[in-house]
């Protein structure tokens, strides 16, 4: 085939060339991004008419420092030992790698500024905006007391958005948040990523919330919502499409004293939740909360979390499979001291829950006195393949059932400890779901299910277990070697022991090795 040549340009006149050659060089120069400014805010020596850009000529409100739209790479810090008060409410996004970013400033690592709200909506409020980071902060909000008002610690805002990426809060103290007690699709609480809206479907991509802290706040400590949920597996949900949050960490933070949940997952989809303490939940709340949880979330991974001090019957367990939830895993989780108990398995109704483990867990003295709940509850409508398995369930608290279910079957119980020391025991009132190789110590008879139960001591490492090392076993356990193989590619049990082959029975795996005492992966 010939190659022809292209025909020749037609002259251009002098000036039209040097255009023509200058044009790459502008565009260039155009495309380059502003350098990024650092602006200062001083609350108690600021003024409002500085320029803000030195320490020296510092800002003074929060209403001055949130007339601004900032720029990408733009950092907006906040003096250590100082008070604001008020809203933080600025403008302008961040742009992939250059994210916009507010924090601290000044000598020392104590004294974070303190942001606060005063009973406002949020006392940080990042509306329609992406691209930001927050960190080293100290915020609270607090107002007349009141049954009406939403109120907020950080709130993160889309509404009708479209996407939007990367949020990361760290190393940020939330405390004493008195908002009323809501929760979807308007929330109160600590920290909190709330998607509104119903013109174009919206939703988070890349949000963290790492080593930070909420305190005594009203309702939720940390938590997402959506009015995006609506899917093939919550068909009543709100909005006309599913959009879920993705790639959401929620890793190293502690809550405690929360009037309603704890941490609770809504929309998501792969989130991780690890390393995370739960201190005392469902406190002040006329609804139903657990302590670590999701709802209309798939693929979520919970694992090394602490879980105590829920309080109340109404839920109040540490963790819970609820509706809409699928391919869900519990693993290497502690629970104790709830009055709800370790575990809620509670599909909504006309929703799917499927596919979801339970395991490596371990529970010490939680409990559920009000019927039909016990210390693992099975209510609601039925779940689909829910698997609970590996774990350590002991108490010694009168008056509860071990496991009990008013009505919903299909879930798998196996290679579970089950161990009561109290008056009476804890009975497992579960005449509808399927047992496998478990040990029962205190609990009544075996389920009938169970062709292959222990009914023996287990010997763990100390008779009245206080905390998770108290329920590793002595070499003489009938429990060593005694469960049946999972295929599900764990090797590694909540000590850090490898999965015996065949397995122990409970989250201990050590199979005759000498208990161990401040090792594992989460040491009492």
């Amino acid at each position: 085939m010939t190659r022809r040549n292209p025909p020749p340009l037609p002259a251009l006149g002098a000036l039209t060339a040097l255009a023509l050659l200058a044009a790459p060089a502008q565009a260039a120069a155009s495309a380059t991004p502003k350098t990024p400014t650092t602006y200062y805010v001083d609350c108690r020596a600021g003024n409002d008419n500085n320029p803000g850009t030195t320490p020296a000529k510092p800002l003074r409100t929060l209403a001055r420092a949130s007339a601004r739209t900032y720029r990408p790479g733009d950092q907006i810090l906040f003096k250590r030992g100082t008070t604001c008060t008020g809203t933080f409410t600025p403008r302008g996004s961040g742009t992939p790698g250059r994210a916009i970013s507010a924090g601290a400033y000044g000598s020392g690592t104590g004294n974070k500024p303190r942001l606060q709200g005063d009973g406002a909506r949020a006392a940080v409020l990042l509306d329609n905006v992406q691209q930001w980071e927050l960190h080293d902060l100290d915020v609270s909000n607090t107002g007349p007391a009141t049954t009406t008002a939403r109120r907020a610690g950080v709130l993160v805002r889309l509404t009708d958005f479209g996407t939007g990426h990367h949020y990361a809060v760290r190393d940020v103290d939330v405390h004493d948040v008195n908002g009323a007690d809501f929760k979807d699709p308007d929330p109160s609480g600590g920290i909190l990523f709330a998607v509104q809206g119903a013109a174009i479907p919206t939703g988070f991509d890349d949000v963290t919330v790492t080593g930070s802290t909420v305190s005594h706040v009203d309702r939720t400590g940390i938590g997402t919502s959506s009015t995006w949920g609506r899917r093939p597996e919550y068909p009543d949900g709100p909005g006309t499409a599913f959009v879920p949050i993705t790639a959401l960490r929620i890793e190293n933070n502690r809550v405690t004293d929360a009037g309603g949940d704890g941490i609770v997952i809504q929309n998501a989809d792969g989130a991780l939740a690890e390393h995370n303490s739960v201190d005392g939940f469902n406190m002040r709340s006329a609804g139903y909360n657990a302590g670590l949880w999701a709802w209309n979330a798939d693929h979520v991974r919970y694992q090394y979390n602490e879980v105590a001090h829920g309080h109340g019957t109404r839920d109040s367990m540490a963790f819970d499979i609820d509706g809409g939830n699928n391919g869900n895993v519990y693993q290497y989780n502690y629970s104790h001291n709830n009055e709800g108990g370790f575990l809620l398995v509670c599909n909504g109704g006309g929703m799917t829950s499927a596919d979801n483990a339970v395991r490596h867990n371990i529970s010490v003295n939680d409990r559920n006195r009000s019927a039909p709940y016990g210390i693992v509850s099975v209510v609601c409508g039925p779940s689909t393949r829910t698997q609970v398995y590996d774990n350590t369930i002991v108490t010694n608290q009168s008056g509860t059932a071990m496991v009990s279910d008013n009505g919903p079957g299909n879930v798998t119980f196996r290679n579970n400890v089950f161990v009561s020391s109290a008056a009476g025991g804890a009975p497992v009132s579960d005449p509808r779901n399927t047992y496998d190789h478990n040990l029962y110590r205190g609990v009544g008879a075996a389920p009938p299910s169970d062709r292959s139960p222990v009914t023996a001591d287990p010997a763990f490492a100390a008779p009245a277990p206080a905390g998770p090392c108290d329920v590793q076993l002595r070499p003489e356990s009938p429990a060593l070697r005694a469960g049946t193989p999972i295929a599900d590619g764990v090797v590694r049990d909540w000590f850090g022991n490898p999965v015996a082959s065949p397995p122990d029975i409970g989250a201990y795996q050590g199979a005759g090795v000498a208990p161990r005492y401040g090792t594992g992966l989460r040491a009492s």
